[in-house]
């Protein structure tokens, strides 16, 4: 019988649908994890990366920039690697560089690099933040590429087109 549970979708009866969020079985199966496990991954990457980021914010307050950096980019990498659970990590890697997103994951893996010199090389706070900044809204940008027409409505809205 089903564990029972809140969160349980099998026993919901609902299932996961068939989707493109789940393409790449092919590469989950050998491993064994079933679609609702890679959805749990996928859930748990993104908290585990939402905490890290989080953490690095407030030890910037208190002046350990070298932390920061470290927390924050890795908790930016580790929300990222969450949906290589959703459509496996090949295929992931595939369509961050369709021309599509290719400038837009360039400038977000760039600023991650960027936010480390900001650190470690200049050591500067302020530099950091406007990495930090720039990488948000690169991944911002990289996100809504997979919306269809989102690019254009954000467009819209800011008033550049």
């Amino acid at each position: 019988m089903a564990s029972k549970g809140w969160f349980n979708l099998e026993s919901a009866g609902i299932g996961i649908p068939e989707t493109q969020f789940f393409e790449g079985d092919s590469a989950f199966k050998s491993l064994g994890l079933s679609r609702t496990t890679r959805l749990y991954g996928f859930i748990g990457c993104l908290a585990i990366g939402f905490v890290l980021s989080l953490l690095g914010s407030i030890v910037l307050f208190l002046a350990q920039l070298a932390l920061f950096a470290i927390l924050y980019a890795l908790g930016t990498v580790v929300s990222l690697a969450g949906t290589g659970f959703l459509i496996g990590f090949g295929t992931q890697l595939k369509l961050m560089f369709k021309p599509v997103r290719i400038v837009a994951t360039l400038v977000f893996l760039g600023s991650i690099g960027l936010v480390f010199v900001g650190a470690f090389v200049i050591r500067s706070d302020v530099l950091c933040i406007i990495f930090v900044i720039i990488e948000y809204l690169a991944y911002t940008w990289y996100s809504i590429s997979y919306i269809p027409y989102a690019r254009s409505a954000v467009l819209k809205a800011v008033g550049m087109s």
